[in-house]
């Protein structure tokens, strides 16, 4: 196991990577964010350099973290061979095992090889799967032109609205993870559609991984075009920034689909996952359990 800590590496890292996609996105999109000033303080874990089969994005372990925070304690997962990738996540040094943790990954295999390694740990493996989308290019965005009056007023979110993501957003709840959208708020790009009082009404952020997550609009400002528009405007900023623009969404979300197959959208052939992983003596929090 290595630690790439030169930036001449992690340069290569990221050129190699992008000869990997789609399975590679996820690590992808971290390795983006640590050669790019590092705001979420992470790290990359290899079997072995340059000719790697395997590689892990993780929290720098000098950074502090809260146990019970799957969302900061994330990890995004390549390989090239899946046993590669085994013998990684089984080595000691990679992973926090006492902390509950997640893992996301593009590829086949994740949940069964974290079932095998969790299990003689103690801890309890949860899988979600979804559809991952891209935007390619900006050119087959269809332009968003709303008649509305007086016209949306679009900002960069505030941390001042994360109780409100926090409440609205179907993973939240926990003060650990309005924490973490403060975080992703405060370093990561963002978009919102502001009320005449300056409330958001409707908005989108990235998070640890490069990924457009939580696009949401209130209820009641609903069928006026905003989440195109949050969408659009998001994924043309993360394409001015470098960055490719990637999200996911549930199989039976068939609004989020017809909007996403509306703005020429790439469903890749690809599943998202996301392995939630929680160790024994954590079972009984009862915002785990939710």
């Amino acid at each position: 196991m290595l630690v790439l800590n030169c930036s001449t590496k992690l340069q290569k890292l990221e050129h190699l990577l992008k000869k990997n996609f789609p399975e590679s996105l996820k690590v992808y999109g971290a390795v983006l964010n640590i050669n790019r000033g590092n705001p979420f303080r992470k790290e990359v874990v290899v079997d072995s350099w340059p000719e790697f089969k395997a590689v892990i994005t993780r929290r720098q372990r000098e950074a502090e973290s809260d146990d019970l925070d799957s969302f900061t304690n994330a990890y995004a997962v390549f390989y090239k061979d899946l046993q590669a990738y085994w013998a990684l996540l089984g080595n000691p040094e990679t992973i926090n095992w006492e902390q509950v943790f997640q893992i996301q990954g593009l590829q086949d295999g994740l949940f069964e090889v974290s079932k095998a390694v969790a299990g003689p740990k103690l801890v309890d493996v949860k899988q979600s799967s979804f559809q991952m989308v891209t935007h390619p290019d900006l050119d087959a965005l269809p332009e968003v032109n709303l008649k509305l009056n007086p016209p949306p007023r679009l900002a960069s979110l505030d941390v001042s609205y994360a109780s409100l993501l926090n409440e609205t957003w179907s993973r939240g709840g926990s003060e650990q993870c309005r924490k973490y959208l403060v975080n992703l708020i405060c370093c990561f790009p963002s978009v919102c559609v502001l009320d005449e009082n300056g409330s958001p009404v409707s908005w989108g952020l990235t998070d640890q991984f490069a990924t457009m997550i939580h696009g949401y609009t209130l209820p009641e400002h609903r069928r006026k075009g905003y989440n195109r528009l949050i969408a659009t405007t998001l994924a043309k900023k993360l394409h001015s920034r470098g960055f490719p623009a990637q999200g996911n969404v549930l199989e039976d979300n068939l609004p989020s689909i017809t909007l996403l197959k509306s703005m020429n959208a790439q469903f890749l052939p690809c599943r998202f996952v996301r392995l939630i992983h929680t160790p024994s003596r954590f079972l009984t929090s009862p915002h785990l359990l939710a």
